[in-house]
């Protein structure tokens, strides 16, 4: 064995350290020395066992952390060694290396997330100020300059947000007809009140269910999608590069998308509607012997047709609130992908959740209308 790779001997209560315990001479053994050091600490008392570190020709840093975690972070009672390696222990001496801070109470930490969340707040509140503002001014002038509204492209989200939604919107509106009016046939029929499953139908598809789940349909299919396009046009400088030829991104972006959904949402909430009422009109033959005629013929007798307005007038908004948090997340998309990613996200649970409490809000504010 090499004069200076490190070594222990252990008799009679004594460790013998010889060799240099230098970083390049330990690493190769870093382990095995570790157990050993740990081992012959255990041989005896710690009081009782006597360190020799005389024969260590050189010593470091390295070396003298291993020697003071196999100590317990103390200097041990018998313990020899040269006056130039001192200087060395006295650094681990003199810095704590398991320090952990003391733990906050519970006050301040909940300040401290408190004030995180009021500032995360505020600054969403005021970019969604920002986005808002800049599609009011954008809607003032082109509705004073129509030759530059954007046909094309809120044509393009009507196609893409709307008709080809069609397929999954529908299947969602059959399903929900169905599972409603056999749900409720099971307890009408308890009671005798069969043919009050039209109301049932009628007022909670038209009022609810066909506006928010067209909305949240289209929140998590076609908001998505807007908010990872802008994103992608951020990664690939595609904005600033409208921005250095005097076009303005919100002009040619953010309008047409969210016009384009404000149209598009109340057709395919129609849509919606439509085929969720004919999906409960079969249940209900099939459940409760409904003539199909007898259905139809009571459907506008019991439900006044301004809950079909107010039902198309609540996809509108939903349409305007949906294109504006896809833009305004999309816009906020940082050059790399983890950005793209995260607020994608934050878009589609952002979009759905606003929609479900803006659809709470119509409900209180319209709880009155449309029931004779």
């Amino acid at each position: 064995m090499d004069a200076d790779t490190p070594a222990i001997e252990y008799q009679d209560k004594r460790c013998t350290l010889r060799g240099s315990w230098v970083l390049r001479k330990l690493a190769p053994r870093l382990d095995d020395l570790d157990e050993e050091l740990e081992a012959a600490a255990a041989q005896a008392d710690a009081d009782s066992l006597h360190w020799d570190l005389c024969d260590v020709d050189r010593l470091d840093s390295a070396g003298a952390l291993l020697l003071w975690r196999a100590w317990g972070r103390r200097f041990p009672e018998h313990l020899d060694m040269r006056a130039e390696h001192e200087p060395l222990f006295e650094k681990w001496t003199e810095h704590a290396l398991d320090y952990s801070p003391p733990r906050k109470p519970w006050s301040t930490r909940a300040l401290a997330w408190l004030a995180r969340f009021s500032r995360a707040v505020v600054d969403h509140v005021r970019g969604g100020l920002v986005v808002i503002g800049q599609f009011v001014l954008d809607c003032l002038h082109l509705a004073s300059h129509p030759r530059r509204i954007p046909w094309r492209e809120m044509s393009s989200t009507i196609f893409h947000a709307g008709g080809k939604a069609l397929g999954i919107t529908a299947l969602v509106g059959v399903l929900i007809g169905i599972v409603i009016a056999y749900q409720s046939a099971m307890q009408l029929r308890l009671y005798g009140g069969e043919v009050f499953i039209v109301n049932i139908l009628g007022f909670s598809i038209t009022r609810e269910l066909g506006p928010i789940l067209a909305a949240i349909l289209v929140a998590g299919r076609s908001g998505s999608s807007m908010t990872a396009q802008l994103g992608v046009m951020r990664l690939t400088q595609e904005l600033d590069a409208m921005t250095v030829l005097g076009i303005s991104t919100s002009e040619r972006l953010v309008f047409p998308k969210v016009i384009g959904l404000t149209i598009a949402l109340p057709l395919l909430t129609m849509w919606t509607i439509v085929l969720a009422m004919l999906g409960g009109m079969v249940a209900a033959n099939l459940a409760l012997d409904m003539p199909y005629r007898q259905f139809l013929r009571a459907l506008p007798d019991t439900m006044p047709l301004v809950n079909l307005w107010i039902g198309l007038g609540k996809a509108a908004v939903f349409g305007i609130l949906i294109g504006l948090t896809s833009a305004y997340f999309g816009l906020r998309v940082q050059p790399n992908t983890q950005s793209l990613a995260a607020e994608t996200t934050r878009s589609v649970v952002t979009a759905i959740t606003l929609v479900i409490v803006l659809n709470a809000f119509f409900s209180v504010v319209f709880r009155e209308v449309g029931w004779t």
